[in-house]
């Protein structure tokens, strides 16, 4: 999710000794925090040396409520889910029934982008390390923020997503592709992907409570509920709430980040990715090979310029590896990765020389108090001096949340004085775009509605801006509004739709900007 990954840059230093144990009074230090920040409840895990030495609950389960959060509590996890797809991975190459650089379109029946030559040669290893072509968060509308689509059907509309750069130039973090990872896991091995990763993953692990689809999730008592701010003017300002639980991402998406965990089973991963593999029973849940495979850097992530007071946080490298970004700073490689989806938070990081990891999950989008603790506990295993991270990060994103308000305010207090061009009536339609599917315009006593047919209760109002613009205003204030402009041809008739959010701090994937709507033809158009 875009703003709360638009402060991920991580403050690091020079490798030290580990400590014994997490720093001194840590649980007020996180109940302050937590209450501060008005998150209803948090679960962290911390690993040393093969250890658990901290594995606990802070907080509630919902806003309002009384079951507190314990240290088996699930948490949806979000994208730190894309290195248990690859953990999934390795135990099929283990087996010799894929290798990392077989190529997709050979494994995968009907697997297809929109460049006949990047279909030919894409490999599994360029899957899962954010390299395709394609833009930043590509094709996230097909799952964002729910969906019923099938893996089938997001596989068919990835053929129509056109790249943004050319193959293996860049950088650009996607989900889409993790989702063909999920595809490719259920060819190969027969089995559904959630399936798959229960047996060949939790079981071994030894994931007590660990889940990868949503009936297992929901019928599970001792699990926490989303909480964010959408009622402000962007979305992070206005007052806590809990959101519908049941308003997460299609299923289809899962192998790209819709698992969920314990802190329990959080500390039982980071030992397993910390011994390489290895089982605390003495057996291997993936090889040594694939587990050097998994941390190896294979895509370079450009380092901007980092806010003024944050330039300690500024690495030396940062890069994709296999489901986990690699960092390096002051002789310390860091492997990482965040986490998000609507109304939870998480962060897991490990500092394999020292034999530690962590991992942070937060049943509320308080983006500054997950990254400024994370900054911490850094700090605390590399033996820098304390800084008070959750208040800087904490500065940085109200700055950002506010200078997002002003732009919003500001666009909205000055458009042109001009048009609709057309009668309402002229812009109701049918429209399709290669990659998403329908969306129809309607008119009805209020004026014009829009609703996205392939995403459930994506509906709203369309208020007329300026010229031929209009603003998609969505009855479910979660899903960012949008500015949807009408395309007019020489005769005056619609012939193209086109999108972008209002917000300057939108999430990533709501790739309004990708689409191009056309009229579907019928009778009298």
């Amino acid at each position: 999710m875009k703003f709360r990954h638009s402060i991920a840059l991580i403050a690091l230093a020079a490798a030290c000794p580990a400590l014994a144990a997490p720093p001194a009074n840590f649980d007020r230090r996180v109940e302050e925090l937590r209450k501060a920040s008005e998150t209803p409840g948090m679960a962290i895990a911390i690993v040393e040396n093969g250890e658990t030495v901290l594995a606990r609950g802070y907080g509630v389960r919902k806003l309002g409520g009384s079951e507190p959060v314990d240290a088996d509590t699930i948490f949806m996890t979000g994208s730190t889910g894309k290195a248990v797809t690859v953990a999934a991975l390795a135990t099929l190459v283990d087996a010799g029934k894929l290798g990392w650089n077989d190529k997709v379109v050979d494994r995968l029946p009907g697997f297809q982008m929109y460049d006949a030559w990047v279909t030919r040669e894409m490999t599994i290893r360029d899957l899962l390390t954010h390299r395709s072509g394609l833009g930043l968060g590509a094709g996230d509308l097909m799952f964002v923020p729910r969906s019923n689509r099938t893996r089938a059907q997001m596989l068919e509309g990835l053929k129509h997503i056109k790249p943004a750069t050319s193959f293996r130039s860049g950088y650009a973090y996607d989900n889409i592709l993790y989702t063909v990872a999920g595809a490719l896991i259920e060819a190969v091995s027969g089995q559904s992907y959630e399936s798959f990763v229960r047996d060949h993953v939790y079981k071994p692990a030894g994931l007590l409570t660990a889940t990868s689809d949503e009936p297992t999730r929901l019928a599970t008592v001792n699990r926490a509920y989303p909480h964010g701010r959408i009622s402000g003017p962007v979305r992070g300002l206005g007052a806590i709430q809990q959101l519908d639980e049941t308003d997460q991402l299609g299923a289809a998406s899962t192998p790209a980040g819709l698992l969920a965990m314990s802190a329990n089973d959080l500390a039982k991963w980071l030992k397993i990715q910390l011994a390489h593999g290895k089982l605390e029973n003495g057996g291997q849940l993936f090889s040594a090979a694939s587990s050097a495979a998994m941390w190896n850097p294979e895509t370079i992530i450009p380092i901007g310029p980092v806010p003024p007071g944050f330039e300690a946080t500024k690495p030396m490298f940062r890069a994709y590896a296999l489901g986990w970004d690699v960092s390096e700073y002051g002789g310390a490689k860091i492997i990482s990765h965040s986490g998000g989806v609507f109304g939870f938070i998480t962060m897991v990081v490990l500092i394999p020389e020292k034999d530690v990891g962590f991992a942070i999950t937060m049943n509320a989008e308080e983006g500054a108090v997950r990254r400024g603790l994370t900054n911490e506990l850094l700090d605390h295993y590399l033996g820098r001096p304390f800084v008070d991270w959750p208040a800087k990060y904490k500065t940085l994103l109200t700055t950002m949340l506010t200078n997002a308000k002003a732009a919003v305010e500001a666009k909205a207090a000055t458009p042109a004085k001009v048009g609709p061009s057309l009668p309402l009536d002229r812009y109701a339609g049918q429209y399709k775009d290669p990659w998403y599917g329908l969306i129809t315009v309607s008119q009805g006593n209020s004026g014009l509605a829009i609703n996205f047919n392939e995403t459930p209760r994506m509906s709203g109002p369309l208020v007329h801006y300026q010229y031929d613009t209009f603003i998609a205003r969505f009855d479910d204030r979660g899903i960012e509004p949008a500015y949807v402009t009408f395309g007019l041809d020489a005769e005056g008739k619609v012939d193209k739709i086109t999108m972008k959010a209002v917000s300057p701090t939108a999430d990533f994937s709501f790739d309004y900007h990708d689409l191009n709507f056309t009229p579907v033809p019928s009778a009298g158009r």
